[in-house]
């Protein structure tokens, strides 16, 4: 399958240099066209630089590494076009307050995975992953031994298989915490989520904590 990012922020360009160095080709896009462009010089052979609007037409998974809000917008401007493609949503609803803390921009009990499931281009398929982690620990984490864990949330098991293969081409475990409904806790301020637990987690401690959940 063919995997678009699209964002070249601080998530966007770590996401490419892992799954580049996992020997995924890829399709990388920015508003700055510019910015897309430095990101595939530095991670190497394999990736692309390309327009949203060409990697929207060409790739098969599509990982918005955008705000929550930009990914709104976007859905809107797809609808009708990304019929059969795999969405991937890292994003938090958060905000930076006047006193430089993060906020959460959505009702405690609502999370950005069940906002943008509601709001789904038709036909497209949508998976929570890649958001759980900070870019630094994106950065140091990845390729490790042993392997630390990216959570993924969604409604479509063959979709979610496709993005896990691309979690561990990225250099890490995937574990799934089930369908889009529990994606609020794999964003920030969730029970799994880093900003909660302060550190990775392995494979069998991941699992155990799935478990131990009433």
């Amino acid at each position: 399958m063919t995997t678009a990012i699209i964002g070249m922020g601080d998530i966007g360009s770590r996401l490419a240099a892992n799954l580049a160095r996992g020997g995924e080709p890829l399709l990388l896009a920015s508003r700055k066209t510019d910015d897309a462009r430095q990101v595939a010089d530095r991670v190497g052979a394999g990736a692309r630089a390309v327009s949203p609007e060409e990697a929207v037409a060409e790739a098969e998974v599509i990982v918005l590494a955008v705000w929550f809000d930009v990914i709104k917008d976007l859905f809107e401007r797809w609808d009708g076009q990304v019929a059969g493609k795999i969405l991937v949503d890292p994003s938090n609803p958060i905000a930076i307050d006047g006193q430089g803390a993060i906020t959460k921009t959505l009702p405690e009990d609502q999370s950005s995975g069940a906002v943008l499931a509601g709001l789904l281009p038709e036909g497209a398929r949508l998976v929570k992953a890649f958001g759980t982690l900070t870019a630094n620990t994106l950065a140091e984490a990845a390729h490790r031994t042993p392997r630390a864990v990216e959570f993924y949330a969604t409604d479509d098991e063959a979709a979610g298989d496709a993005v896990a293969a691309l979690i561990r081409t990225s250099g890490f475990d995937p574990v799934s915490v089930g369908g889009i409904d529990q994606s609020l806790r794999i964003e920030v301020f969730g029970d799994l989520h880093e900003s909660n637990l302060r550190t990775t987690l392995t494979e069998e401690q991941a699992r155990s904590r799935l478990r131990a959940r009433p």
